[in-house]
């Protein structure tokens, strides 16, 4: 049976793992932390994963917590005028449900899983000449591990990555007690808040270690006045940051979060990093070749809520490459091929999450206030975050939008 490793156990390198091991292949997961580290950490992301996304886990038998995270109906999109009102509000109905897993929920379950089934679970940070070494016992090795010494292997795309600097600062906290949004009480929705020139803020609801919760997300612009979170290291006083800016800009959302309390010391994450597209084979010092995965290769800003959805999508593209290689080798040329399977879904990603981290042009906001007055529009962009391929038809060029708009108003 053909030997697999893949270093790196998050999203992407645990959904893959658990998916060669259940076709039968020997599997070896290298991790840098235990399932109870990862548990007892702190948060690593803003995760909501849409229909597409959440059947492959489903397809795999990995969708341990559906019944219990909250069901994620709608995505809303909120503008705020220069006086802190709203310009505009709306909200989008989802085909298919979305959902939010803390990941040290999730991941920590799935390594867990699996062990449990036999797998080669490693705990060992790794560095290039440990791969090295490696390389020669395993007839494929996947780097799922996105951060660190290893992504330097991967040679910078400079065709398909715009930005070289971060374009947004980003910062997280996991609250519990905060109300419902009172123009839908009866469904949850993630909110998209946009203050223009300022950043943007994201509310999520998600299911972690306590149970219900929900996600503040604020996107700042760089050097702006949502860019403060930078050195804070006590979890109260990023909240409190959070909350501050909320009720400057976005009274409507601070209205609901009056209450909030942080779900654990562990609840708050900042950072920020420039999205980059790389080269997706990285070459040893021995001359042996790795295969990069989900965003060691292609990291887009969190703007667009994708990054789970893309390694999601990423680890079945890459397993379905695998199986059907049966015994031929896995050789550079199969490993580019591989890789264009995945970029067929992640171009249209990347695309559109560069095209949201700029301001937007008169098109696009001309779109954002119609889905105000037409519901199928808000519900189109809504479902254009579980397939970004569908904004081609209507979103990038003046003349599809306006045709669009055209078609959908009532006459």
């Amino acid at each position: 049976m053909r030997k697999i490793l893949i270093v790196g156990a998050g999203q992407s390198g645990l959904q893959l793992a658990l998916g060669l091991q259940s076709r039968g292949y020997e599997v070896t997961l290298m991790s840098n932390r235990t399932a109870d580290e990862i548990r007892s950490g702190r948060v690593m992301s803003t995760q909501c994963m849409f229909d597409t996304a959440l059947q492959h886990e489903r397809d795999l038998g990995l969708d341990f917590w559906e019944s219990q995270a909250p069901r994620i109906e709608g995505l809303g999109v909120s503008v705020a005028a220069p006086d802190s009102t709203r310009a505009i509000d709306w909200v989008g109905k989802l085909d298919g449900h979305a959902q939010s897993v803390d990941q040290r929920l999730k991941m920590s379950g799935w390594m867990e899983t699996f062990a449990r089934r036999g797998g080669q679970l490693v705990i060992h940070g790794v560095a290039v000449g440990d791969l090295d070494y490696f390389s020669r016992s395993y007839d494929l090795v996947l780097v799922a591990a996105g951060k660190g010494e290893l992504v330097s292997m991967f040679a910078r795309d400079a065709s398909r990555s715009p930005y070289d600097a971060p374009q947004r600062a980003l910062s997280v906290a996991y609250v519990h007690g905060l109300g419902p949004r009172p123009e839908h009480p009866e469904f949850d929705a993630v909110r998209c808040n946009l203050v223009p020139g300022v950043g943007e803020l994201f509310v999520m609801p998600t299911l972690t270690m306590s149970g219900r919760a929900d996600i503040l997300f604020w996107e700042g612009v760089p050097g702006g006045p949502v860019d403060a979170f930078k050195g804070i290291k006590d979890p109260s006083e990023h909240l409190a940051l959070t909350l501050g800016l909320m009720e400057k800009f976005l009274p409507w959302e601070y209205a609901r979060a009056t209450r909030v309390e942080l779900t654990d010391a562990g609840g708050t994450l900042a950072g920020r990093y420039a999205p980059t597209v790389r080269n997706p084979v990285g070459r040893l010092p021995g001359g042996g070749l790795v295969l990069g995965v989900a965003d060691v290769v292609v990291a887009n800003d969190p703007i667009t809520g994708q990054g789970s959805n893309s390694a999601s999508k990423c680890a079945a593209a890459y397993l379905a490459a695998i199986v059907e290689q049966g015994d031929r080798p896995f050789d550079e040329e199969w490993m580019r091929a591989a890789f264009d399977r995945y970029w067929e879904t992640a171009q249209h990603v990347t695309k559109w999450t560069n095209a949201m981290l700029a301001p937007p042009p008169e098109h696009v906001l001309n779109l954002i206030g119609a889905a105000g007055a037409l519901q199928p529009v808000a519900d189109r962009f809504a479902n254009g975050f579980d397939d970004p391929s569908d904004f081609e038809n209507f979103f990038y060029d003046p003349e599809k939008t306006s045709a669009y708009l055209g078609e959908v108003t009532p006459h």
